[in-house]
């Protein structure tokens, strides 16, 4: 991402101009696009949720602060919480995975590195199948870490958390998961 485009970027869409925000959907939109699907369930709703964030976006860029985080992490912060707010306001039924004897935390980090193994299609097929029983922070977090490669700090910026917290939230995900993960296997 370039700083400079970005910053005449973020000026255009001050006065509104309408390139300033279809170049902001071309550079940005599918990045955010992807985040929000990983987020919610159904490609409509996913696209509901997109254009709530865009919309959110345009409206509000006058308070972005380039001194606190890129612009790719503040539109993903507003990607988290849209998201996260459809998830609470609808009516879409989901099961979440409930860890309620604290079996996963009694796994250890190498128990779940090897449960995840090397990458590979039945892996990956697995992974993506138990994130789908994780509550959607949970599942924000492991996708922001993994999928999207974010720091710990990008991740407290857009959850409005800590690293440390973020960092503790991580590694107990990651233990569901692979408790998740042992139990389609079965």
């Amino acid at each position: 991402m370039n700083q400079v485009t970005d910053i005449n970027l973020i000026q255009g869409l001050l006065k509104q101009d309408s390139k300033a925000q279809r170049a902001m959907l071309e550079r940005y939109g599918q990045f955010v696009f992807a985040q929000v699907a990983r987020l919610v369930p159904g490609i409509e709703n996913a696209e509901e949720v997109y254009q709530d964030v865009f919309v959110k976006v345009f409206r509000s860029i006058d308070t972005y602060d380039v001194q606190k985080s890129s612009l790719l992490t503040w539109l993903s912060r507003i990607a988290y919480h849209e998201s996260v707010s459809y998830l609470r306001r609808s009516s879409i039924p989901v099961i979440y995975f409930e860890d309620r004897e604290g079996e996963a935390e009694k796994l250890s980090e190498s128990e779940v590195d090897a449960t995840f193994g090397q990458p590979n299609p039945e892996t990956v097929q697995l992974i993506r199948a138990a994130l789908t029983h994780l509550p959607p922070d949970e599942r924000a977090i492991i996708t922001m870490f993994y999928y999207e490669e974010m720091s710990l700090n990008d991740i407290a910026y857009i959850t409005e958390s800590i690293p440390t917290t973020v960092a503790s939230k991580l590694s107990r995900t990651r233990k569901k998961l692979c408790k998740i993960i042992k139990m389609l296997q079965s």
